[in-house]
């Protein structure tokens, strides 16, 4: 099982800001069922949505 990047956020967001989490929680009420992972890399947090390999 794979995942889609529907959305990247620098990590650096100002203290109390979550706009990854925000985001996510929008997609969610949407029916996506969105995720936040920290990308150490890119210093980014994604928000992501599962998506299926196909055979």
């Amino acid at each position: 099982m794979g995942a889609k990047v529907l959305e990247r956020f620098p990590a650096g967001a100002p203290r109390g800001s979550w706009p990854a989490e925000e985001y996510a929680a929008r997609c969610r009420d949407h029916g996506e069922p969105a995720t936040v992972v920290m990308d150490l890399k890119s210093d980014a947090f994604l928000v992501v949505v599962p998506t299926r390999d196909e055979d």
